[in-house]
């Protein structure tokens, strides 16, 4: 697992602990009142209530959780296919450029067995330094 993923992971679980933590105060923050009419309530056991309201809790926080990890394979497919949008970018670019320096040669440089060398050493210099390019 790489550390960019590791450090992901720890950053969704303290969020949805913070959300755990402030849902769980909010519905203690609530229950506090008991004047609430007894229609409200699902059983006369408030313990009852309350594991309810933390099986609910935990239903929600599980839903955030299968959330988050949906949005980052998403991402991670996303970052994917700009990946591959920026070399097919990058490959055309170079493929532009070679043929704008394929028309402005002149007719006798391709007939020249001397050229024809040269212009593969071009090529293989411009590949190599769009692999550099890509690595950095």
């Amino acid at each position: 697992m790489s550390t960019d993923s590791q450090y992901e992971d720890s950053v969704s679980s303290l969020l949805l602990e913070n959300i755990k933590h402030r849902l769980l105060s909010a519905f203690r923050a609530t229950s506090a009142p008991r004047d609430q009419p007894s229609s409200w309530t699902l059983s006369t056991n408030p313990r009852a209530d309350q594991e309810l309201r933390r099986a609910k809790i935990d239903g929600a926080i599980t839903w955030l959780r299968t959330e988050l990890l949906e949005m980052r394979s998403q991402d991670r497919e996303l970052a994917k296919t700009l990946l591959e949008l920026n070399r097919e970018i990058q490959k055309l670019r170079s493929e532009q450029e070679l043929c704008r320096n394929v028309g402005s040669r002149s007719p006798s440089e391709f007939q020249d067995p001397e050229v024809q060398p040269s212009r593969q050493q071009d090529k293989e210099g411009a590949a190599q330094s769009r692999e550099e390019q890509r690595r950095n």
